[in-house]
């Protein structure tokens, strides 16, 4: 009970115009909010012991961009990176994240993410969440990094440009993130598309003891201070790649930093 009263508090927190049913215009509830909250707290607190370095180095207001990689066999690292920003910052934060165009093919899924403030991942969404000062949640690997193999866990895939033009046209800083572990909770060694089709999602990670259950690996995140690029969005491509491959360089420095930091685990 006392960690329902301190999640609700939290969420009570949030500087977001939520009206007297607590929904805020994107259909956010704070209901929902609470719920999900409650349950990635726990894994975040007591099951993945989630160490989070360089917090202060996310914005408390306004529009930004945390852009990170993908670690393990699904969006394990974005539901802790999430829960960072509520259970970590002062004032808590709801960073909103750009969900695979599946979810919302899934009968509860969809109500589950729109309601927690995860939308679809389409361009106009991301845009106008910045514009309205929100805070956005960005993995430039895609669907790729989540794949990666247990014996890739500490790589980076090929980073796709768009969230780049999307920082440079909404005039969006860019709060890069290492995150570690995930490689180790969820030990894939082989991704099943065949599962994947039956169960409506683009593949299902294979471990050595079956399926994907994470297991109780120590995670960690570190935050870097913003980075802030010039330009309208409108550059060469050669421009806006030059600028993505500093944002990696500069994610692979903070992943190797995460890994070193939780210890006796590589």
């Amino acid at each position: 009970m006392a960690r329902d009263e301190a999640v609700r508090d939290l969420v009570d927190r949030l500087e977001l115009p939520f009206n007297s049913l607590g929904i805020d215009p994107y259909g956010i509830s704070k209901k929902h909010l609470t719920v999900f909250f409650n349950v990635l707290g726990f894994l975040y607190r007591r099951y993945f012991r989630v160490k989070a370095v360089g917090i202060e180095n996310v914005p408390p207001r306004g529009r930004a961009m945390l852009v990170g990689n993908h670690s393990g066999g699904y969006a394990l690292d974005g539901a802790m990176v999430l829960t960072s920003m509520l259970l970590e910052m002062d004032p808590p934060r709801l960073a909103q994240g750009m969900a695979e165009k599946f979810i919302n093919m899934l009968p509860v899924g969809s109500t589950w993410s729109s309601r927690c403030g995860q939308l679809t991942g389409l361009p106009e969404h991301a845009e106008r969440l910045l514009m309205d000062d929100r805070l956005l949640m960005v993995f430039p690997e895609g669907a790729r990094g989540t794949a990666k193999l247990f014996k890739e866990r500490h790589s980076l895939v090929d980073f796709g440009t768009g969230f780049m033009r999307l920082a440079l046209k909404t005039k969006s800083p860019i709060v890069p993130l290492g995150f570690a572990g995930g490689g180790e909770a969820v030990p894939t060694i082989m991704n099943s598309t065949t599962l994947g089709k039956l169960m409506g999602v683009p593949y299902v990670p294979i471990t050595a003891y079956g399926l994907a259950a994470p297991l109780p690996a120590k995670l960690a995140v570190h935050f870097g201070k913003p980075l802030v690029f010039s330009g309208t969005g409108d550059e060469e491509d050669s421009v806006i790649i030059g600028y993505v491959d500093e944002v990696k360089a500069r994610i692979a420095e903070l992943l190797e930093a995460a890994r070193v930091s939780r210890g006796g685990e590589s």
